[in-house]
């Protein structure tokens, strides 16, 4: 009887599509909610540091005085705590794969753009108009 049963499947499993694909020649199905790596808006990060301090991986280090921004690709467990945490919404989560790399090539380190607008300037009121009088 057992031979029956194997027979059976190995007959049924070469008549049906394989339950797996040939990664990486057919690429595999990315959805919304993959997480593949971290990226950073440089023009709109204010330099803040939540999402240095919210990493549970001490992965991103934010350096004001340098306006600069790091992460260590090696160290960030792709969380999405710091995307959820950014006050400016700067950061966002790729869904592409992150290929393998050496440990040089692990941190990345951006510069920060992002430019403080001036304040309006107070307006001052004219001194040729009195109050409370009308023009007759």
């Amino acid at each position: 009887m057992g031979y029956f049963e194997m027979a059976k499947t190995a007959i049924l499993t070469t008549l049906r599509s394989p339950s797996t694909r040939r990664y990486p020649s057919v690429p595999a199905k990315k959805t919304i909610l993959s997480r593949g790596r971290v990226s950073i808006d440089p023009a709109r990060c204010i330099s803040c540091g939540m999402c240095m301090r919210k990493c549970p991986t001490d992965a991103i280090c934010v350096v004001k005085d340098e306006k600069t921004w790091s992460i260590d690709r090696l160290k960030c467990v792709v969380c999405n705590c710091c995307v959820e945490q950014c006050p400016v919404h700067c950061l966002t989560m790729e869904t592409g794969y992150t290929p393998s790399m050496t440990v040089h090539e692990g941190i990345e380190v951006v510069q920060i753009t992002y430019v403080k607008p001036e304040k309006p300037s107070r307006k001052e009121p004219e001194t040729g108009a009195v109050s409370g009088s009308q023009p007759e």
